[in-house]
């Protein structure tokens, strides 16, 4: 069987790591490139049957005419989130897009939990005290998780998971989605509730949800000034949930007790990239970044092993069906 050449962007060390050892079995071809597909690469496809893009990768109208032209016939996003693809314009250009819509809901929900732990007891702080022989306490005092609300917006796959862990620590958790799934809250003494009043009552905040034109800037300033005093946010999810202006000002104000984030609205061209030698030139996270009470990873909360051999299963699996003329799994299908 002829191999299926198959264009990958963005890749890091541990992609061709994970997609190498899982299409050792298959029959595809993969070129590996570590730059972001956008437009004025987009020719560097040519000959692939598929290519396979990351969160990053710019896959707009312009981008997806010249992958048609190449002779692309599908488009594998190895993520759940697709807000970075036109796919009205796959649509009317005849390219099917398939993504993964659960590598590891397990990975992103307990990576939330861990950075609002770690921020709430310091231990970033505190770590990076001990490394120069600084053993004293002061300002490492946090807060008991138990007993304290916890608002989760969005009860998907993950929102759910970081809710029982959160219902493990002996926090009261209420929720919102728009779609509410009762069974699961009534078997797991978790509380739908409307936004705003989670808004009003939570402790910590934790956003999993998608990015779509409704939930852009869903916590801006109005909905912060809903929020308690001192809550602690948490973001795992889309970067462009949360407006990030209105964020530094709630902490300068001392309304936000803390934020936690691993994913940011102006990401691209930052995250994943080892900018320790130069000057960073967002400004907006450059001062994040100087709050002690700031907490960011970047956009690490799916990588682990588990969810890396997912990734390349699911993404693979669905390349292989697709070139052997079957459906892609339907939970997978975007067009």
């Amino acid at each position: 069987m002829q191999a299926v050449p198959i264009a990958f962007y963005d890749t890091k060390p541990y992609d061709r790591e994970y997609f190498t050892r899982g299409a050792a079995e298959t029959a595809v071809e993969l070129r590996f490139h570590e730059f972001r597909l956008d437009a004025s690469n987009a020719a560097s496809a040519s000959g692939s049957r598929a290519v396979c893009v990351f969160v990053n990768d710019r896959l707009d109208r312009e981008c997806l005419k010249v992958l048609a032209g190449l002779g692309v016939e599908l488009i594998a996003l190895r993520c759940a989130g697709f807000n970075n693809a036109d796919l009205e314009a796959a649509r009317e250009l005849g390219l099917a897009v398939v993504r993964v819509p659960a590598y590891s809901p397990h990975a992103v929900a307990e990576h939330a939990v861990t950075l609002l732990m770690a921020l709430n007891r310091k231990i970033h702080r505190a770590f990076n005290r001990v490394r120069e022989l600084n053993f004293s306490l002061g300002g490492l005092v946090g807060f008991d998780l138990h007993g304290k609300t916890v608002g989760i917006v969005g009860t998907g796959k993950i929102g759910r998971i970081a809710a029982q862990i959160f219902r493990g620590f002996g926090c009261e958790v209420v929720a919102y989605d728009p779609f509410p799934m009762d069974e699961w809250a009534a078997s797991n003494q978790v509380r739908y509730v409307a936004l705003d009043e989670l808004l009003g009552k939570s402790d910590m905040i934790s956003l999993h949800l998608p990015l779509t034109p409704e939930t852009f800037h869903l916590i801006d300033a109005a909905s912060i000034a809903r929020m308690k005093p001192g809550v602690y946010l948490v973001n795992t999810s889309r970067g462009k949930l949360v407006d990030s202006a209105a964020v530094i000002h709630a902490l300068k104000t001392r309304h936000l007790g803390g934020v936690a984030l691993d994913v940011y609205e102006e990401e691209e061209g930052v995250f994943f990239e080892d900018h320790s030698a130069t000057a960073l030139q967002d400004d907006v996270l450059s001062r994040l970044l100087t709050f002690p009470n700031v907490l960011i990873t970047s956009h690490q909360a799916f990588l682990t092993h588990e969810a890396l051999t997912a990734i390349a299963a699911v993404t693979l699996d669905s390349i292989g069906r697709f070139s052997e003329g079957l459906e892609p799994v339907a939970e997978r299908v975007l067009v």
